[in-house]
């Protein structure tokens, strides 16, 4: 599933390509939004909530969606080649300098914008939120210790603590904090934690390659996360999986490095 930054990125070029513009085309290939036509409307902005998106139209509508596992949105010249087959499409929105075409979405919602907190509402403070800052942090941390006993990776995953860390954050801030995944919240920094994420993904905002060790080299870029040996010490990483379906998550740890 796609992590915070992915979506904020996501949103980022999707904002610069069609706010301010009228759409010359919109349709929502969606049985519950067949009837909706976007054609003349205009995009106000494009914006990320955690791992939800939310495109906002003047006059008050909101379009919701949610990219999960595949889900994900291309930008085309008009008349260009789609890079993914078009029955994958749910929504097609084109101004008369770019087309955005939005593959394999899931949960769309087209509500007013008032009604936003109904599907996000749920959700903690942002870590790639503008307004993040001390009290967004603290009361992140708050959430993480609310449940002492839980173990720490399932703890970061929890959208309703803190909003964007997916299962490779997850497993890069664990390693970071020198702990497994298992290990239980009440024995980790907890604040550190928090500030581990928000750094990771804030790292990441902008560009879509994903590292946590400051590297950009192939098979350099994660500490343990889907790698064979620990990039630190060599080792051999770990792999096992935490939660239940059908949440359950592939996650890795070193044992040498995360005691």
């Amino acid at each position: 599933m796609p992590e915070g930054d992915t979506v904020f990125l996501t949103c980022h070029r999707l904002n610069e390509a069609l706010a301010g513009r009228d759409l010359v085309r919109g349709e929502l290939r969606h049985p519950r939004l067949s009837t909706v036509d976007l054609a003349g409307r205009v995009v106000s902005e494009v914006r990320p909530a955690g791992k939800h998106l939310l495109m906002r139209f003047e006059h008050g509508r909101t379009l919701h969606h949610h990219l999960r596992m595949d889900g994900s949105w291309h930008l085309y010249a008009p008349g260009a080649r789609w890079r993914r087959p078009g029955h994958q499409a749910r929504a097609v929105l084109a101004t008369a300098e770019q087309v955005a075409v939005g593959f394999a979405l899931h949960d769309l919602r087209w509500i007013p914008t008032s009604r936003e907190s109904e599907l996000v509402g749920h959700l903690g403070p942002d870590l790639l939120s503008p307004d993040w800052g001390p009290d967004s942090e603290a009361e992140a941390v708050r959430g993480l210790t609310a449940d002492p006993g839980r173990e720490i990776g399932l703890a970061l995953m929890d959208q309703r603590i803190m909003a964007g860390v997916g299962n490779l954050y997850k497993t890069e801030v664990c390693f970071l904090l020198g702990r497994s995944p298992w290990t239980p919240v009440a024995e980790v920094d907890a604040r550190e934690a928090v500030r581990l994420s928000h750094e990771l993904l804030l790292r990441n905002a902008w560009h879509p390659e994903q590292t946590t060790t400051k590297s950009l080299r192939r098979g350099d870029q994660h500490w343990v996360y889907g790698r064979k040996s620990c990039l630190r010490c060599g080792g051999p990483v770990r792999r096992g999986t935490q939660g239940t379906p059908p949440d359950s998550r592939t996650t890795y740890h070193c044992p040498r490095c995360q005691p």
